[in-house]
This record gives C-alpha cells, sequence and structure tokens, in this order.
C-alpha cells in the first residue's frame, strides 16, 4: 500500500498548499492537497507535479561539483565543505568579514532557513542583503496607512458582497482565491477584476478593468471620486478614526473625473459601473495582487487603494479589509537569527545587487547564494552577471546548474521539500504547516541545515550556540507559537491556523500609528516612466506553467511566449508564430511571437523565469532602480519595442 506523508509546499508562492506525498518503493509518486488544510482544502496546483518531476529529473545534480576551468568535476562532501571553510576563512581573515556576500533567495521561507542567517552573524556579521524582489513595496506603503500591514483571513473573504482582485491572477498563482470568488458569485455577490493583463483569471469576474499599466493610483482616486460624489463614503470613519481625511479629499477633488478617466484609460461609464457597486453591495473586500509593486513610485497606488477601502467602509469590518499579505516568520523567535550581534553590518540592496557588488568598498571576495537564482531573476541581469564575475570564489547551493550555478567555483547539491524536514507559513494565510521528509535526500544532496551544520563544526568556536539536531532548533525557532498552546509535535501531524491572527484586523478602529488612526494619503505625486523611444510596456508575469525559475535545463529548449495585440504585430509586420527580438536601452533578448486581442495594445506580456541561458530571458530588459517606499523592485516599470529577428540572430535558439 503507498504511503501517505503529510507536508507543506514551501516554493515561493502565497498560497504554501498543504500536501499529501504519495510514497511508493521509496519514491514519491505525487504531490496531492491535503483536504484537512484551512484554507487550501485539498487544492495543489499543477506546478506541484512538476516538483516531483523535478526531483527525480536526471538533470538534476546529486554530488557535489568544482570548477576546474570551463569544466565541473565530482568532488565529496569533504573536499567540498574543507574547500569552502578555508576560502571563506581566508576571505575574513585577509579582508574582514565583510567580504563576505551571503545572498538567501525567496525560493523557501521555511524555519531552519533563518539559521544560514545565524551561521554568518556568529562567524563574525557578512555583507547581507536588504529589500526585496516581491512584496516589500507593499507591505511597507501599507505599513505607512495602518501603522501595521494585518491582512483579512482569507477564510473572511467569504463575508464579502464584493470582491475586488486588483493587480493579481488566482487562477494561476493564487488558487484558493479563485475558489472564494466562485463561492461568492454563486451567493449573488460581485467579484471585480482589476489587471493590465487579459489573464487567465478573467473569467472569475462579473466586471473587468484593463487600466493602462502603472495607473491604479488614478483609478482608485477616480472611484473614490464617485463614491464621495454620491455622498455614500463612510463619513463616520472618515472623520473619527483617520488623520489627513481634509488633505485626501483635497487630493481627490484636484482632478475632474474626465483627466482621472483619461490617465487610467478606463471610460467614465465603466468607472461609474463600478463605483455603483462599490455603494450598492457592501461589504467590500480588497485583494491586492504582488503587480502592484512593482513600480518605482507603486506606494501611491497601493495607499490609494488603501484610502478606497476607507471610504467604502472595509476597513475593520468582517468581509471587507484591503488585504496585501502576511508574515511568514511571524510564528518564530527571530532573536535566534542573531542580527542584533551585527547591527550596522553592510547590506546591499537586493534590486539593485549588480551595481552593489560592483561598487562594494571593500570588494566582495566570496559569495554564498541560497534558494535563489538571482543571475536570472534579478533586474539587468546582464549587469548581476558581470558583478557576480568579479567576485574570486562563489558558493552555490541549489539543484541545478542555472544560470546563477553556472558561475560558481563549488557547488553543493541541495535537498528538495519532499526530503527536508522543517516548518513553514505562508505569506497569503495565516496558517504553519509542517514539512515532513517523504524520502531521505536522492543521491549526495543535503538540507541547507545539514550544510550549515557541517560549516559550523568548521568554522566557529565550539562554545558557540549553533550545532543543535533539527527539533532542537525547531523547539527554539517555535517559542512563541508554543506559548499560544500550539506545539511543534502538533504542526507535525498537519496544518494549523495561528491562534494570535485576527480574521478581522483593526475592528476596534485602534491603529498601531502615532496618531492611534488610520492615516489617508496626504499627498500625491506619482511620476511615469515616459520613454517614448519604446512604445510597450513589458510586463513580466507570473506565468502558469511553472514557478519563478524553477525549470529543469531540458524545459529551457523553446523561448519564451510573449502576447501583442494583433493590430500592433500587423502595424510591425510580425505573424503569430514569429521569433522577435525584445530591446530596449538595458538589453535585448528573443522571444516566440502570440498574437492576443484580449491585450491592451500598449503592452508587451513576457512571462518571467526562463534563464538566460536559454535565450529568452526577460531581465535582461529590466531596469535595476529601487521603489520611492519599501527598497522593492520596480519589474513592470520598464518600456520596450519588438523588431523581427532573422535567422542568423537566433544564436541557434529554436
Amino acid at each position: 500500500m503507498p504511503e501517505k506523508i503529510i507536508t507543506t509546499c514551501t516554493r515561493d508562492c502565497p498560497n504554501a498548499c498543504g500536501l499529501i506525498a504519495v510514497v511508493e518503493n521509496g519514491r514519491v509518486t505525487e504531490l496531492t492537497g491535503n483536504p484537512d488544510h484551512p484554507v487550501t482544502q485539498g487544492f495543489r496546483c499543477h506546478k506541484c507535479k512538476a516538483f516531483v518531476a523535478r526531483a527525480y529529473s536526471p538533470d538534476r545534480i546529486l554530488t557535489p561539483l568544482k570548477r576546474r576551468g570551463a569544466n565541473w568535476t565530482p568532488i565529496s562532501w569533504d573536499e567540498a565543505m574543507d574547500e569552502v571553510a578555508e576560502r571563506l576563512q581566508e576571505a575574513k581573515d585577509c579582508h574582514g568579514p565583510e567580504s563576505i556576500l551571503y545572498y538567501r533567495g525567496f525560493a523557501q521561507r521555511t524555519a531552519l532557513k533563518l539559521l544560514n542567517d545565524r551561521f554568518f552573524n556568529l562567524f563574525g556579521g557578512v555583507t547581507g542583503t536588504r529589500g526585496t524582489l516581491c512584496g516589500g513595496t507593499g507591505q511597507a506603503s501599507q505599513n505607512l496607512d495602518y501603522g501595521s500591514r494585518i491582512s483579512h483571513d482569507p477564510l473572511d473573504h467569504i463575508n464579502a458582497k464584493t470582491l475586488v482582485i486588483w493587480g493579481r491572477n488566482p487562477v494561476a498563482t493564487n488558487p484558493y482565491l479563485a475558489r472564494i470568488a466562485a463561492s461568492i458569485r454563486r451567493h449573488g455577490g460581485t467579484v471585480i477584476l482589476i489587471d493590465p493583463v487579459a489573464s487567465e483569471s478573467t473569467g472569475l469576474a462579473d466586471v473587468f478593468l484593463q487600466p493602462k499599466p502603472g495607473s491604479d493610483a488614478w483609478l482608485a482616486l477616480a472611484l473614490s471620486k464617485l463614491v464621495l460624489q454620491a455622498d455614500a463614503g463612510d463619513q463616520k470613519f472618515l472623520q473619527a478614526h483617520c488623520v489627513h481625511w481634509p488633505e485626501y479629499r483635497a487630493i481627490v477633488e484636484r482632478c475632474p473625473l474626465t483627466e482621472l478617466s483619461a490617465r487610467c484609460d478606463i471610460p467614465v461609464a465603466l468607472l461609474e459601473k463600478v463605483a455603483s457597486i462599490l455603494i450598492s453591495s457592501r461589504p467590500v473586500a480588497f485583494s491586492l495582487g504582488w503587480g502592484l509593486h512593482r513600480w518605482e513610485f507603486a506606494h501611491y497606488a497601493i495607499r490609494s487603494i488603501d484610502a478606497l477601502g476607507a471610504v467604502v467602509g472595509s476597513i475593520g469590518v468582517a468581509g471587507g479589509g484591503v488585504s496585501q499579505g502576511f508574515e511568514e516568520y511571524a510564528p518564530y523567535d527571530l532573536s535566534w537569527v542573531a542580527d542584533d550581534l551585527h547591527p550596522h553590518r553592510r547590506k546591499l540592496l537586493t534590486p539593485i545587487i549588480g551595481q552593489e557588488i560592483l561598487d562594494a568598498e571593500p570588494p566582495i571576495q566570496a559569495l554564498v547564494v541560497t534558494a535563489g537564482n538571482p543571475v536570472c531573476m534579478s533586474p539587468n541581469a546582464a549587469k548581476v552577471e558581470r558583478a557576480f564575475q568579479t567576485i574570486p570564489f562563489k558558493v552555490v547551493i541549489g539543484h541545478f546548474l542555472d544560470d546563477t550555478a553556472q558561475l560558481a567555483d563549488i557547488f553543493l547539491p541541495a535537498a528538495t521539500l519532499i526530503e527536508e524536514e522543517d516548518i513553514v507559513a505562508g505569506y497569503g494565510h495565516n496558517i504553519v504547516g509542517p514539512v515532513n521528509p517523504a524520502v531521505p535526500p536522492i543521491g549526495d544532496a543535503r538540507s541547507d541545515f545539514d550544510i550549515f551544520q557541517d560549516l559550523g563544526r568548521r568554522l566557529l568556536p565550539p562554545d558557540a550556540d549553533f550545532v543543535l539536531t533539527r527539533r532542537e532548533w525547531l523547539k527554539r525557532l517555535l517559542a512563541p507559537t508554543e506559548a499560544l498552546g500550539i506545539s511543534l509535535e502538533d504542526i507535525k501531524t498537519g496544518p494549523i491556523r495561528l491562534s494570535s491572527a485576527p480574521m478581522i484586523p483593526f475592528a476596534d478602529h485602534h491603529f498601531p500609528t502615532p496618531s492611534g488612526k488610520f492615516q489617508l494619503l496626504d499627498e500625491f505625486s506619482p511620476q511615469e516612466n515616459s520613454d517614448n523611444a519604446f512604445p510597450y510596456w513589458l510586463l513580466s508575469i507570473a506565468p502558469h506553467q511553472w514557478l519563478c525559475s524553477e525549470m529543469t535545463p531540458e524545459e529551457q529548449s523553446g523561448l519564451t511566449e510573449i502576447r501583442l495585440h494583433p493590430l500592433e504585430a500587423k502595424i510591425l509586420q510580425l505573424s503569430d508564430g514569429d521569433t522577435v527580438i525584445v530591446e530596449n536601452s538595458v538589453g535585448q533578448t528573443l522571444a516566440r511571437l502570440r498574437t492576443d486581442e484580449r491585450q491592451r495594445r500598449d503592452v508587451v506580456v513576457f512571462p518571467r523565469g526562463r534563464w538566460k541561458s536559454s535565450g529568452s530571458n526577460v531581465n535582461l530588459l529590466t531596469r535595476d532602480i529601487v521603489s520611492q517606499v519599501g527598497n522593492g523592485t520596480p519589474y513592470y516599470d520598464n518600456k520596450v519595442r519588438i523588431r523581427a529577428c532573422n535567422e542568423q540572430q537566433t544564436g541557434g535558439h529554436p
């Protein structure tokens, strides 16, 4: 009989789906959904099937490798760890601890991964990173309004009469929200989808708005204006529980509706239709996607939507809220990371990591990368590659020889989620779940935990508080959760909702702001990328087929399919299926053209994640800039042009 192991998805995704690993004859044959997970309720996305295939891929690296010239040589773990330890100690002794850069990516956010940072803090406080490639802008922006970003539990969305899904594609990236949207419609409610891309989720919505990219702040102001003009705003909340109400009202009144309509490119009649829904069908729940974060001035959009939530009476009520995300490290005692040992240590900005490395003084002498593929996924990927090439010694811990691993001197094979023991919480809900090993690590792969414990034995003093068992560390990290009456043993048996998390935040209308009130937007001066030499906005969306850059070398064989409106293709004298060059002032890359009449004519939809080595990587086109709030990455704040590609220009790519 097959054995069934309860576990949780650990990938860079808000869902953190509850899973059951099916094991037959010592091999995982399938990952199915766990019906006992409070939020995902037995669903698992189709990408999970690929996780199993990827774990058993013949291209997966299962032994440590050392670069010798242009070639890789398999070596033993002892040889690999001896060299890593020797080179890190040498860099520290000769150039100081800040000459070592630790880059921890976002591929896994499990509890034990926090100990990687603890190791480097105990080792002397190496250079780290700050800022994000993902949701930092959204969190920092909402902190300005609420004092602390706290979202409604997804299970509360079912109480909404209207659900506004803004900058999100639940069918591809958030399936449980798709199920909630369907339920709201079945019970007579309304679902509104707002997205410049016509995505797989358009079928979820009663009303679909397709604004100009980056114009969400103007759209939110237009809707607030219409609600307030109809004398349908929540005046009690706005006047009693908000600061800056007069200033915000002046911002709303400043622009006529026709100008707001033109700026977001949504007809006045459609704006009026949506406003009437927000007035007549309350409570309104706003669910914000990560697409809203990916602009230099994204905080204006997010704060304008927060303010719209206040105007329509959504703050602190069941079925309401403006929900952006959750703190996935909430269950843990983060003091064990030991950042306090080196409070002023150097940290490089993640969104511009290439330039930061090139400018670093003292220079970076050694680099360790875990849980990420920054040469593929960081903006201005060509610059990141050049920067990494300047570092004398590089270690990458991963599964495949991806773009980043190809630059390493030592490659260490990591265990996958079906081979590890850990704990994980999501950033899309308030559930903490077990990561139970279904099978032992395949080949000679090892978990990050084992790798860093081994480094600790080699490089830390004997009295350093680091080398412990998994269970001992999990107990330490989970101390705040155990104080709530939820033990490690409870979690190991299945997912549990954190009892400290409110279903309905701010129900008492008290906010952890200096005033104790909700802080409305009181200044409004967004700026737009006005580079008219390039006519199309580059929207590097999360694809439905794969997650980030988690693909095998075999899956790099074809070019990325981009989507463009057929009338634009006709103007460019391009046909469906053509190989094209997509370019701007940052760089160029190849792609395969697919025409799609559902898309806006000023947009190129370019799914992200395909490796640079495929010849079709979108981050060869993205500027390395930093958002004005939150140190986030403005992936969408880029424009491109497209032209035909002849056979000689394909570089051998099909």
